[in-house]
């Protein structure tokens, strides 16, 4: 009779040579080591998980505690076999700003809506991954082949591309800021290596930032950066915490991400599968229930939704430690960082025009993303079907197209997925014409070399 598999694995202690020898997902490295490589993945997500929430108009204090408590909920869901962090995810932003009619400054004054339809979000993605338990994972590869994960990738790059550029049009003087910021970032992303450069988002705005208060401050242009509210701050304490508000034209906007969270987590998953040379199929389900309570458990507070993060998988290919249990200190971290008002004061100086030439580098890379996925499954467009699947999506979602059924409304994003997923199944008969191999899907994947 077969031995049932436990929950979670026989930890062991890792005996290799770091130098030479891969860290596995069952092993444990010294506190000392594991310490410095959870601040390392801690550092990795940071700029992400921070500028996500940020152009919400969340609570970026709140979204980094939630991050880390979500990664050591998802690590105990998971039983320890998937190495992950959960970060701050944009996929959600353009439905957001849909279902909210958020500016990109500030607090978002209708939060209350967006949390309702993000706690709706993650219960679905969690029931999808109860029947992938089940079922395994090849209905969703055939579902959404990479014909229809790359449309959905570029979709929300494009659809958020009008209100990027709106938020930096204010004056002339935040035009030219949004520009020093990407030149910044730019920077960083090219001339730079190893960690410097999977920091490219954090340390383009710091750079960014500094210019700007030489500019305001020190020279007089523009409006000054106010920094009494970092003093005000206390060193210690609990964010403010949101209550979501049920709104069933918020719900229909923002569920839909659940289809980008799958298809996105797929391809990390399998990304990571070939990294460690495991098969980690037999709990892709773990994973995608996982996610989506951690999504929904982040919602209920006021934070953002959540997802795996392209970063730290990054971090693991250059490290070559898989060790699950890092990402448990990496968590702890976070939940120490998250419980300092001072961090917040000192996040909300940002100005506006650095978010959001941020914004326009962010946007742009997913939208390339989704093009690198067409390119890397070798998508045959002189086929008719592929030609009018891809160019209908798009620009639907460019365009901001909303189908409206009764008093509900599917929003750009949600229109032109639907139009993607369907359009696949009618053109090509429910048959993946294009190559059998998921897609990986990295709306998250801005620091990648």
């Amino acid at each position: 009779m077969q031995k049932k598999e436990s929950w979670f694995p026989e930890f062991k202690p890792y005996q290799g040579n770091l130098d030479t020898t891969p860290v596995q997902i069952d092993e444990y490295l010294p506190a000392g080591k594991s310490i410095v490589l959870g601040l390392q993945h801690a550092f990795a997500m940071f700029g992400a998980t921070v500028l996500a929430p940020l152009l919400m108009g969340f609570d970026p204090n709140l979204t980094i505690l939630i991050t880390g408590i979500g990664t050591i909920l998802f690590f105990l869901i998971t039983g320890g076999r998937m190495p992950s962090y959960l970060g701050s995810s944009f996929a959600f932003i353009g439905a957001v700003a849909a279902a909210t009619g958020y500016a990109g400054a500030g607090s978002n004054p209708n939060l209350a809506l967006a949390l309702g339809g993000t706690m709706v979000c993650g219960l679905i993605y969690a029931g999808i991954g109860l029947i992938v338990m089940k079922t395994g994972t090849r209905w969703i590869e055939k579902l959404m082949p990479p014909i229809v994960t790359g449309a959905i990738v570029m979709i929300i790059g494009l659809n958020l591309a009008p209100v990027t550029i709106k938020s930096v049009s204010a004056s002339s003087f935040d035009t030219w800021m949004a520009v020093v910021t990407i030149i910044c970032i730019s920077v960083v992303a090219v001339f730079t290596r190893g960690m410097v450069r999977r920091l490219l988002l954090l340390l383009g705005l710091v750079a960014a930032y500094f210019i700007y208060f030489l500019m305001t401050n020190v020279m007089g242009f523009g409006t000054p950066i106010n920094f009494s509210i970092i003093s005000d701050a206390a060193w210690i304490g609990l964010p403010t915490l949101h209550n979501p508000v049920f709104n069933a034209n918020a719900i229909l906007l923002i569920a839909p991400v659940a289809l980008i969270l799958v298809a996105e987590n797929l391809g990390h998953f399998k990304a990571v599968s070939g990294m460690t040379g495991k098969n980690l199929d037999p709990y892709m389900g773990r994973a995608f229930f996982a996610d989506g309570i951690c999504t929904s458990m982040s919602a209920s507070v006021g934070g953002t939704g959540m997802t795996t993060y392209a970063e730290n998988i990054g971090v693991m290919a250059v490290t070559k430690v898989y060790s699950t249990t890092i990402f448990v200190v990496a968590g702890l971290f976070a939940i120490l960082l998250g419980l300092s008002p001072k961090f917040g004061a000192v996040i909300s100086t940002i100005p506006v025009a650095l978010l959001g030439g941020a914004s326009i580098m962010v946007f742009g890379l997913i939208t390339v993303a989704g093009a690198k996925i067409w390119i890397d499954n070798k998508i045959d467009f002189s086929k008719n079907s592929t030609l009018i699947i891809a160019a209908v999506s798009l620009i639907m979602g460019a365009g901001n197209f909303s189908l409206k059924i009764g008093i509900f409304d599917l929003g750009g994003i949600g229109t032109a997925t639907l139009a993607a997923i369907v359009l696949n199944l009618f053109l090509n008969r429910g048959e993946d014409a294009t190559s059998p191999v998921p897609a990986r899907v990295d709306t998250e994947s801005v620091t990648h070399p």
